[in-house]
């Protein structure tokens, strides 16, 4: 039982910035305290001004709802450490804004920050390289925000959405998770009427509307919202299987080609190779990496990447001054 009172009032002001209503039975219980204890203690932090809402009911519940001056948040080590570490990489990521405040709330945060976790946020920091970072569409702040409540409430959401066609629906979905590529943000959720599983890039969703009404989170058929939306966008890509002929052995391409855009093999007794595999739409990008290797080298197919490759030669060749 914790007989000091303000340790109770944290432990208990901790429980209530959970997303959620608490039972005046089960605050009792996590609290080890009688539930006119806990009334006494749900007024005392009201007198602080904080904005606790109390529902009718044989048990009552108790939530924290928005004020008109957001209290001050209780974070453990492990919460402090993870929203410091998303400010950071927030501050270059493509979300409208973001970049300005991630900056000033990591400044504020990091004031107050014990030494021990500095340390942690800037351990991890520097062990973590980012896939991409601000070239993705930008996503308005609210817009986020509001479909990360409904997350975390477990709320069914209304929105607007604009497909990749241009074409334009009202869904009604239950929202399992965010995910973040480093460029773009997209939502799992369930498409109610669809009935099925559906991915939904953020840029892409416009007057999310949180409708109040809970549902029971259903099973993802990939337990997990980052292979769900791997395999996802895998399925929407369209693939090209490439042949690239170098004027170099395998040892030597293979050095400065990533394995898993394919493993070179000898061709001929010249010392040359012949690199096979399968891209998605990112024929560009395989473009560039191909001439970063440095050897010369012949596009067999497909011929969108011939046309890639003879687009960028003639870009090179205009910066160069050539004509």
């Amino acid at each position: 039982m914790t007989t000091d009172t303000p340790a109770r009032l944290l432990q208990l002001l901790s429980l209530l910035q959970t997303p959620r209503e608490w039972p005046g039975g089960e605050l009792a219980e996590r609290l080890q305290v009688s539930r006119r204890t806990v009334r006494r203690d749900i007024d005392r932090l009201r007198e602080l001004g904080y904005p606790v809402e109390a529902s009718k009911g044989s048990d009552g519940g108790y939530r924290l709802v928005a004020g008109k001056a957001m209290p001050p948040l209780l974070l453990d080590d492990e919460e402090a450490v993870a929203i410091a570490v998303g400010l950071r990489a927030g501050a270059g990521h493509a979300v409208e804004g973001v970049d300005e405040a991630s900056v000033r709330a990591l400044a504020k945060l990091e004031q107050v920050l014990p030494a021990r976790l500095r340390h942690r946020v800037s351990t991890l920091q520097a062990a973590t390289t980012p896939l991409t970072s601000g070239d993705g569409a930008s996503i308005a702040p609210e817009t986020l925000t509001v479909i990360a409540s409904a997350v975390a409430g477990r709320e069914r959401l209304r929105f607007a959405y604009r497909a990749a066609d241009g074409s334009e629906s009202r869904r009604q979905a239950e929202p399992y998770r965010l995910v973040s590529t480093g460029r773009r943000w997209y939502l799992v959720a369930y498409d109610i009427d669809r009935a099925d599983w559906r991915t939904f890039r953020v840029d892409r969703v416009s007057e999310p509307f949180a409708t109040g009404a809970r549902f029971t989170a259903r099973e993802l058929p990939t337990g997990n919202a980052a292979e769900f939306l791997r395999r996802s966008i895998q399925r929407q890509q369209q693939t090209y299987e490439f042949e690239v002929a170098f004027a170099a052995s395998a040892a030597e391409v293979g050095a400065r080609v990533p394995a898993w855009v394919g493993t070179p093999v000898a061709e001929g007794d010249g010392g040359r190779c012949v690199l096979r595999g399968v891209t998605g739409d990112q024929v560009e990008w395989l473009a560039v990496r191909l001439a970063m290797t440095g050897y010369e080298f012949e596009v067999r197919a497909p011929l969108e990447l011939v046309e890639r490759v003879k687009e960028l030669g003639a870009r090179l060749s205009r910066a160069g001054g050539g004509s």
